[in-house]
């Protein structure tokens, strides 16, 4: 019997080491897992590569684990705003490396290493700075960067309801990069407010099918981590 259920965040995330590559779904706070993310920062890992569309909002999620001093390199698309002082410190302190990739170009790389491509040509950072050093070509009169695809070892992310299989409904714009994600890991964990018996979700309203989801762990608002 398939049954990808586990009981809490911590039994979720306790294989994760030291050096391990992580995407962790999220806009800003929306789509956040933060309790995996505190799992995570439970486990005492380091030197992690984080994955993840911005570097952290005040004191929780990604922030939390640049506070703890966790991350050794981030790849994100937004890294500073009014609240991303953990962030600013360490990189001004020469603490942590930050590879900057336009939004639209992570979402494109994380989209290739989920579909199995090499690379990606992308009209994107044409000309700028962050096409220095890279491959570009000319394709119908039009200048692209060749960028390559994005993986990771575990994805985190956030789903409002999931199954045993591992099929994945998201809440509105909290789905943003969980699904390409999901696809892109070699192991993705989904924290869900609900898990309903199979046949429970509308298949027409599955956007993560369990094929790409090794773990789902059921986190009520009020719920504290197992020990």
């Amino acid at each position: 019997m398939i049954d990808k259920s586990v009981a809490s965040a911590t039994v979720a995330v306790a294989d994760i080491q030291d050096g391990a590559s992580i995407m962790i779904g999220g806009f800003g706070t929306a789509g956040m897992p933060d309790e995996l993310i505190e799992a995570l920062i439970g486990r005492g890992v380091r030197d992690l590569t984080i994955i993840s569309n911005n570097a952290g909002n005040g004191e929780m999620g990604v922030a939390a684990l640049m506070k703890e001093k966790r991350v050794r390199k981030i790849i994100c698309s937004f890294p500073r705003q009014a609240d991303s002082h953990h962030f600013d410190a360490l990189y001004h302190a020469g603490e942590i490396e930050l590879e900057l990739v336009p939004q639209g170009n992570l979402a494109a790389r994380i989209q290739a290493a989920g579909a199995g491509l090499g690379a990606i040509f992308t009209p994107t950072g044409f000309g700028t700075l962050l096409a220095e050093g890279k491959e570009t070509r000319t394709i119908d009169g039009r200048d692209y960067v060749l960028e390559y695809p994005i993986h990771a070892d575990f994805a985190l992310i956030k789903a409002q309801q999931g199954d045993r299989w591992g099929n994945l409904v998201y809440r509105k714009t909290a789905r943003n990069f969980g699904p390409i994600m999901a696809m892109a890991a070699k192991t993705a964990i989904a924290q869900v407010a609900q898990i309903v018996p199979l046949g429970g979700l509308d298949p027409e309203a599955v956007v993560t099918p369990g094929i790409f989801v090794q773990r789902v762990v059921p986190i009520t608002p009020t719920a504290a981590l197992a020990a």
